[in-house]
């Protein structure tokens, strides 16, 4: 860090340099360290908010600079320090490791009219029903550290569709959500784990009815880019397998020929476009 001088201003000489992603975003936790021609450490100093890295002072002479970040490729540059003890790098730019950017730390709010929930039971152990959710919300925050990151999200279980209107009544009866007692379907997840390039396991709990379990999704990161309003979005798309068993909801009408109605396992899909902030942009 720059030192203060007596008089309360701040030291502006030193190693100066921003690190960016590729996309021109900061990176803050990112670290420059500083070595002399032998090899040995002379300084070494973290990026603040900004990206910017300031080292104290140093000696006249050629140094190396490696610049690093977690998840990054790192990099290194000369750097000629003069007699006043700085020097300038002026911006550089790391490259992920293998794989599309991450989004830059901070919230960002799912947009519903540009995601979905959808899940799929077996009927009749021949073909699939669909069943969409209408109504959901919720905040991703990504960290600087993105395996910190957290997730939290509700879903109105009375807007279940299935495009037939007895289906979508009985599956809101007690025999399955029950949503006159329990309204919201949550689930908070605490930290996400590396699984591949762009890929991503998600560690949190599911609440449905009066159960909480954990459940862990996998989800693959699409990518970030602006939309239509001059905000940044990015899109990802998760999905997990449920036993209805494990959530109370055991009802399944058996036919004649012992085949059960409806399927004891539930595939959930969710294709998720958030935008940055904390709330969706009007209009």
């Amino acid at each position: 860090m720059p030192e203060t001088r007596r008089d309360g201003a701040v030291d502006e000489r030193g190693l100066r340099t921003r690190v960016v992603t590729k996309n021109g975003w900061a990176i803050p936790h990112a670290v420059v360290t500083v070595a002399d021609l032998t090899g040995r450490q002379i300084a070494r100093a973290q990026a603040d908010a900004e990206g910017v890295v300031r080292t104290d002072p140093l000696p006249p002479g050629s140094y190396t600079a490696i610049i690093t970040a977690v998840g990054y490729a790192p990099s290194a540059a000369t750097a000629m320090v003069g007699r006043a003890g700085s020097a300038e790098l002026g911006k550089v730019t790391l490259e992920r490791r293998g794989g599309t950017e991450l989004p830059p730390p901070g919230p960002w709010t799912i947009d519903p009219a540009h995601s979905s929930v959808i899940v799929t039971a077996q009927h009749l152990g021949l073909s699939s029903v669909h069943a969409r959710f209408e109504e959901f919300g919720g905040r991703i925050d990504i960290a600087e550290h993105v395996e910190r990151a957290r997730v939290a999200a509700e879903i109105k279980a009375a807007s279940v569709d299935t495009v037939n209107k007895t289906r979508d009544d009985h599956l809101r009866s007690a025999d399955f959500l029950d949503v006159e007692r329990f309204p919201v379907i949550t689930y908070i997840g605490t930290r996400v784990v590396p699984a591949g390039d762009d890929r991503w396991t998600v560690h949190g709990e599911l609440g449905l009815k009066d159960v909480r379990r954990p459940v862990e999704l996998d989800l693959a990161y699409l990518g970030t880019g602006p939309d239509l309003w001059g905000g940044t979005r990015a899109a990802f798309r998760a999905t997990t397998e449920l036993k209805r068993a494990d959530f109370a909801i055991v009802y399944n009408q058996v036919l004649s020929a012992g085949i059960g109605l409806i399927g004891t396992t539930l595939r959930v899909e969710l294709d998720i476009q958030a935008v940055q902030g904390e709330r969706l942009p009007e209009g």
